[in-house]
């Protein structure tokens, strides 16, 4: 069930990043082993600056329920940095990391 967001430069097409990302949280096997619980959206950004060079970028929060080990968020994050990395993007910063959600007040319905 983990929303994958992620940000990134306009220079960057967005589609090919959803499918490494969805590729990415898949192979962690954390969640369904179809895939189909893996929900991601993209959002890109022609306005930004990153430190003092201009470099295209990419950020990825991966919002996942509570109760999984530093490891296994660990693992998952490195998982999804890979398939990005596995792109060939240049003069890019590439960042992810892991949120929990509150098993708590978490709420969901399919209408």
């Amino acid at each position: 069930m983990p929303h994958c967001v992620i940000e990134h430069s306009d220079n960057i097409d967005g589609n090919m990043l959803i499918e490494a990302v969805h590729k990415g949280a898949l192979a962690s096997e954390l969640f369904e082993p179809t895939g189909s619980d893996i929900k991601v959206r993209a959002t890109s950004f022609s306005e930004y600056k990153t430190g003092v060079v201009d470099l295209k970028f990419v950020h990825v929060t991966l919002k996942i329920l509570s109760g999984r080990t530093v490891e296994q968020k660990t693992m998952l994050s490195n998982t999804v940095l890979d398939k990005l990395n596995g792109l060939s993007l240049t003069n890019c910063s590439i960042s992810v990391e892991v949120q929990d959600i509150d098993r708590a007040s978490y709420a969901k319905v399919i209408v």
